[in-house]
């Protein structure tokens, strides 16, 4: 890495622009928000540096630069878009010792201005080491989105906590675990709501040693796969967890999404191997949140659609645990979108029935459902699949239309699809895995991508 990060202050120093077009007028109001006492140089101002020096807030000299220009200041900023005056700029600058950044001329740059996402006094500073400063902006914008206005009041409340701790002679690992319940708290979800006061005494609650702090855990749906289908919620439980008991098909680029200190641990089963029990699940759950962890049970899609949330959810409560539910995207949804099948649609599908083949009941609870709605979602349906096509022939026909959808969302997601009374065979030709998710239903004949694949392969396998 070329660059070395640091922040400047600027504050009260003398900070040079040279020119006054667009880009100028940027950096000045850059230099001006760090507090930097600003000097134009350019025969040309902008409207917008004109009325700073209207105001009295930057000065300027009105003419291009001249060798001498630099004396005193901090730092340079040279806009002016003139090899000859970059030139003499970077000379000037070299050997007096000066900073300078000559815009667009990364060799002559002794530092570079990185894009900044500020909620003061928190500052996040994005750059690409001058490889795409369109990159970085881009960066910037994403991260404006995703890091909230309280972030600011929220790191000025920790500041003050930090002290107070200090001025206590409170041990550093109890000072680190205050500040990691801090920011798991719902602390600055009172300040995004502008309860301010209510904050202060959350956080000087948390901040207490007379506190007795209790763990929590976090329920929490990782989706159908696809790390990038996880809400935001989720997202950001993984990163302050201590521990995560996971599912067994969770996937890698999920369990990345966790913080570097985290604690996995995996629970479940797969493929009819031997797991976890869910009655040494929950036990695992409670000993750890009184020992006061933080725990996130991280299920498959939703973890009350067949993830047996809700028996951990009553279990975790009648022990006396803090718990929270994070829904998540569930494959019977997630699976029928990724081929294009609306599980509703209007004029040929009002309704939905949702069931698994593990567990679900007989085969005439199958057909009852398939009788009962428009369109029939079936989770974990690749075992058994031959006596789960059979038994819904039999209550819908057998030239519904159907599709099985394996690994959805994934890269390898794969699928095939036609009449109900082919499926099985056709999983079993095309060599398609578990898990995978059947969709029953006229919705599936409507699908524009199936039709377009048919049309293209001339048969029913995708």
């Amino acid at each position: 890495m070329r660059y070395y990060p640091v922040f400047i202050d600027l504050a009260g120093q003398r900070a040079v622009v040279l020119g006054g077009g667009r880009i100028a007028t940027e950096k000045v109001a850059s230099l001006l928000e760090a507090g930097a006492k600003v000097t134009v140089i350019a025969s040309m101002l902008s409207e917008a540096i004109e009325r700073l020096v209207a105001d009295g807030s930057v000065d300027a000299i009105r003419r291009d630069y001249l060798p001498g220009d630099l004396a005193g200041a901090r730092l340079v900023i040279d806009a002016s878009d003139d090899v000859a005056i970059n030139r003499q700029s970077w000379e000037e600058a070299e050997t007096s010792g000066i900073l300078i950044n000559v815009v667009d001329r990364p060799a002559q740059c002794r530092f570079i201005a990185p894009a900044i996402v500020r909620r003061d006094p928190l500052l996040i500073a994005i750059s690409t080491s001058g490889e795409s400063p369109f990159l970085a902006s881009s960066m910037r914008a994403r991260l404006e989105r995703w890091i909230g206005r309280e972030w600011g009041p929220f790191t000025t409340l920790v500041g003050r906590i930090r002290r107070e701790l200090r001025e206590r002679g409170v041990p550093l690992a109890e000072q680190t675990r205050i500040y990691r319940e801090l920011t798991r708290s719902d602390v600055r979800d009172l300040l995004r709501a502008d309860r301010a006061v209510e904050a202060g005494v959350r956080a000087a609650a948390i901040a207490s040693s007379d506190l007795n702090h209790r763990g929590r855990v976090a329920l929490v749906g990782a989706g159908p796969g696809d790390a990038a289908l996880i809400t935001v919620k989720a997202r950001e439980l993984l990163a302050d967890a201590d521990y995560v008991l996971h599912d067994a098909l969770i996937s890698p680029d999920t369990l990345a999404l966790c913080g570097p200190d985290v604690r996995l641990e995996r629970v479940g089963k797969r493929g009819g191997q031997e797991g976890a029990l869910q009655d040494d699940i929950t036990a695992r759950l409670i000993e750890l949140a009184r020992a006061g962890h933080f725990v996130v049970r991280l299920k498959g899609g939703d973890p009350f659609v067949f993830g047996r949330g809700g028996e951990e959810l009553a279990q975790l409560a009648l022990a006396g645990i803090d718990v929270i539910a994070v829904p998540g995207v569930s494959a019977a949804f997630a699976a029928p979108e990724s081929v294009g099948v609306p599980v509703t649609m209007r004029g040929l599908a009002s309704s939905v029935a949702i069931t698994t083949a593990q567990g679900g009941g007989s085969p005439a609870r199958l057909e009852a459902l398939a009788r009962a709605a428009d369109t029939l979602v079936v989770l974990m349906a690749r075992e058994g699949l031959g006596e789960v096509t059979a038994a819904l022939a039999r209550a819908v026909g057998a030239t519904r239309p159907a599709v099985l959808v394996s690994q959805a969302t994934l890269p390898d997601q794969r699928s095939v699809s036609g009449p109900l009374s082919d499926i099985a065979w056709l999983a079993d030709r095309e060599g398609i895995p578990a898990p995978a998710t059947l969709i029953v239903g006229d919705v599936v004949a409507a699908s524009p991508f199936l039709a377009a694949v048919h049309d293209q392969l001339g048969e029913v396998a995708l």
